[in-house]
């Protein structure tokens, strides 16, 4: 039996994870999937109820399970709390202690949705790329950090860029396994021109995929550039590694390409242990969206993908999570929008609604994946 906790977190975070609970209850009752269900809290609320952004005992549920679904967090109301204390730390916390050095985020553009996205169809059809983003390395985590008072009404803000060898290779690994399970080509970005550390990073990589992987096409790309390709013609990458500030800004650039941050999962993954499994977090790329929260009008699809992903990495069930992207694509594909990527002509739905569809294809679909 597994374990799955549940850390909906603000806004449109409870309103997505509540519609993520309804279709594990059919995986349940439909394809044998067993699991425990826990829930915790995470983000502002987790400060309004703790003081901090996690609580201690909520970070041991998180060591103790199989897998972590994270809602989302934040909310301007929590914009004067301390910064250690910030909605966002509690992410962060989760992230570090977990050890979850290897984001997947996924940009993949439906077909039925390729006119939702700013740029022209032929560009963006078929589109479907993977980031690899190193999560717990960089200059979100390096020492020394902090503002310092210089005296005569000057400050300083520092935060350190750093990584290590280890760091490299391990993320260098995972993105040379996927990379040699998809089309054997990985773009690999940063600023070696500039940076001490995009040398090494440069270096490492190029080290690690050309002993371990040597069937890979290999392609060095500098991080601005690598944003321009992605908005210039974005179906030369396929999979692309990078650091954790340069994946943060290419993962989101690469995200809009869709049309829509309602439509895209990520997954964080640590390192496997003797027995081959690895803790993991599972969350949609949108943020909380205080704007429209309460409102039932969220679109729970990228929350929904990001339990596929978790049926595919932390369950070893691909046929299922195979079922469930295909459910979604068949929802799409007979017209079926929230308000986020709503086309004229197009059946409009809610948060619920969106489910409901989803949950009716599964029923539709599930005797082709058994």
């Amino acid at each position: 039996m597994g374990k799955i906790l549940m850390l909906p977190g603000d806004g449109i975070g409870t309103e997505v994870m509540a519609e993520v609970r309804r279709i594990i209850d059919w995986y349940g009752t439909q394809r044998g999937f067993d699991v425990t269900i826990d829930e915790d809290l995470v983000g502002g609320c987790a400060y309004d109820e703790h003081g901090q952004a996690i609580s201690d005992a909520a970070m041991e549920k998180a060591h103790q399970s199989d897998a972590v679904m994270l809602g989302a967090v934040g909310g301007p109301q929590w914009d004067g709390v301390a910064y250690d204390v910030r909605p966002e730390a509690g992410l962060l916390r989760l992230r570090g202690e977990l050890g979850l050095f290897a984001n997947l985020r996924p940009a993949i553009c439906f077909a039925a949705l390729a006119d939702a996205s700013s740029l022209k169809r032929d560009i963006i059809e078929g589109l479907d790329i993977l980031i690899v983003r190193e999560l717990t390395g960089g200059v979100y985590f390096g020492e020394p950090r902090g503002i310092e008072d210089l005296g005569d009404g000057q400050r300083r803000g520092v935060n350190t860029q750093v990584y290590e060898t280890y760091e490299i290779e391990r993320i260098a690994r995972v993105a040379g396994d996927l990379a040699m399970k998809r089309d054997k080509r990985l773009a690999s970005a940063e600023k070696r021109n500039v940076m001490e550390s995009g040398l090494l990073w440069n270096e490492e990589v190029t080290r690690v995929i050309g002993n371990e992987f040597p069937e890979l096409e290999l392609e060095h790309v500098l991080a601005d550039n690598c944003a321009m390709q992605l908005v210039r013609n974005p179906k030369q990458y396929d999979v692309l590694v990078t650091d954790n500030l340069f994946g943060d800004l290419l993962s989101d650039v690469a995200a809009m390409l869709t049309g829509s941050l309602g439509m895209l999962p990520s997954a964080a993954l640590g390192a496997a242990d003797s027995e081959g499994r690895s803790k993991a977090m599972y969350e949609p790329v949108h943020g909380s969206a205080p704007d429209i929260a309460g409102q039932g009008i969220a679109n729970p699809i990228a929350t929904i993908m990001s339990f596929a992903m978790a049926l595919r990495y932390s369950f070893n069930r691909g046929q299922d999570a195979d079922l469930l992207e295909a459910a979604v694509t068949h929802v799409l594909d007979k017209g079926i929008r929230c308000g986020d990527i709503m086309q004229p002509g197009m059946e409009k739905v809610g948060t619920v609604g969106m489910s409901d569809a989803i949950l009716a294809s599964l029923n539709e679909l599930q005797e082709q994946y058994s």
